[in-house]
């Protein structure tokens, strides 16, 4: 579905990036996939290598709240491939402070991540995909942009933003034939959420319609709808994969 695509995907070391990056080079796509330090980028690719030494994949490690440092990394993805077709904007911090002593400091690095990375990012790529005639950027959000959280407030007011993002950026880059939409994911099985103890998860779990927790591979799955041709009327959107329903 993405064969002779190049893509660019953020936070993709581990978890639901990884599972991305994953599922674009088993459909054709070259990926560069970003981790916060190289040594993490390179086994991640590492890793892929040894299930396919045929995927074309490189490990890249920019500095996300540095716009320079994220269009140079941009730029040698290019140098390399020779285009830019997507920009997966992934990573980012969760946060579960509660107000009453939420350290700004902690509140600005959340939102520095969460927000201006996916600014920095989705802006170096877009004049890339101007140049070249168009391309695709996705962003993860969360159901908590749509509901809100109990605490940890840095959280969803930053998936508030990429939602904000995502929305305007669709309508201002279509004439530049770049589509902008989002992953709203729920409560997905990734190491961190693994981790919690089962009497914290089963009843999450239980006020889930569908009856199961998310996988990695669902929002996979998404991604890789919203990045194919099979999305290319679509723009603008949020989609929730999350196996709730909605009136």
């Amino acid at each position: 579905m993405l064969e002779g695509k190049v893509a660019v995907v953020t936070g993709g070391t581990r978890g639901i990036g990884f599972a991305i990056v994953k599922k674009f080079l088993e459909n054709g796509a070259k990926v560069a996939l970003c981790g916060s330090r190289q040594e993490s980028a390179d086994a991640a690719v590492a890793k892929l290598k040894e299930e396919n030494p045929d995927w074309e994949v490189m490990g890249i490690a920019p500095k996300l709240t540095d716009p320079a440092s994220v269009a140079e990394a941009l730029a040698q993805v290019k140098e390399a491939w020779g285009r830019i077709d997507i920009m997966g904007n992934n990573a980012g911090v969760s946060a579960r402070e509660s107000i009453y002593d939420y350290d700004p400091e902690a509140f600005r690095k959340t939102i520095d991540l969460n927000v201006n990375a996916v600014f920095y990012c989705s802006q170096a790529a877009a004049r890339i995909m101007k140049e070249q005639g168009g391309g695709v950027i996705i962003n993860t959000s969360s159901m908590v942009s749509i509901y809100g959280q109990p605490s940890g407030c840095a959280y969803p007011a930053s998936k508030f933003a990429v939602n904000g993002l995502t929305k305007s950026l669709g309508r201002e880059l279509a004439p530049d034939n770049i589509r902008v939409n989002a992953v709203a994911p729920g409560i997905t099985r990734t190491d961190m959420v693994s981790a919690l103890p089962d009497e914290m998860i089963k009843p999450l779990i239980a006020t889930i319609p569908l009856g199961r927790m998310t996988e990695p591979e669902d929002i996979a799955n998404a991604y890789l709808y919203l990045a194919s041709d099979l999305a290319s009327d679509v723009t603008g959107v949020v989609l929730s994969v999350d196996g709730l329903a909605r009136a």
